[in-house]
């Protein structure tokens, strides 16, 4: 692959990613992913800081997560709001073309402790990312963490779903988790 071709953080995530399923987490090395992606050892840490980071963009989708929520309408709720702002991760993020990608991700990170940490870690930031953008729209404390948690509980459900299935789209997986919540909640 040339190095002039876009998309440096795609291509050396892709060559991790094929790196990581050959040999595993622990027997790749930086070097080896950046010659797998046709780049150089420099260009992957201005991209990242470690080899860890190369399977994860918590920025980006922090930033979705923020904007989604200041830009849903004032009428919604705090746990709407939230929906909304998942479904657009989905139609951002979570897209059909990801989900082969995701899938092999996710295979991954189950068969490396230090990855699944990481990716906790990553979810955890993201939930207090949902609660400060909730909280700037003027939803109390408690509120926020509460719709934030409840939104990330149905975030990883529909996840978990979305990359196991083959059709259903990440937005009504979403929706469809957070109905069941509302009726477990309701139930008596």
């Amino acid at each position: 692959m040339a190095r002039w071709q876009p998309n440096a953080p795609g291509r050396l995530a892709a060559a991790a990613l094929e790196l990581f399923e050959e040999r595993g987490y622990e027997n790749t090395t930086v070097i080896e992913i950046a010659e797998r992606a046709g780049l150089t050892k420099s260009t992957f840490f201005r991209h990242f800081p470690d080899k860890r980071e190369v399977l994860f963009g918590e920025s980006a989708m922090t930033g979705l997560l923020a904007e989604a929520i200041a830009a849903a309408p004032s009428s919604a709720g705090p746990l709407e709001v939230v929906a909304n702002a998942l479904e657009v991760l989905g139609r951002e993020v979570f897209t059909g073309e990801r989900r082969e990608f995701s899938a092999r991700r996710q295979a991954v990170l189950d068969a490396n402790p230090e990855l699944r940490e990481r990716e906790a870690r990553k979810r955890l930031g993201l939930v207090d990312s949902m609660i400060g953008a909730l909280e700037r729209r003027g939803v109390s404390g408690r509120t926020a963490r509460v719709a934030a948690k409840v939104g990330a509980l149905a975030w990883e459900v529909a996840y978990d779903e979305w990359i196991g299935t083959g059709g259903e789209d990440f937005g009504s997986l979403v929706r469809g988790v957070l109905a069941e919540v509302r009726a477990v909640s309701a139930a008596r």
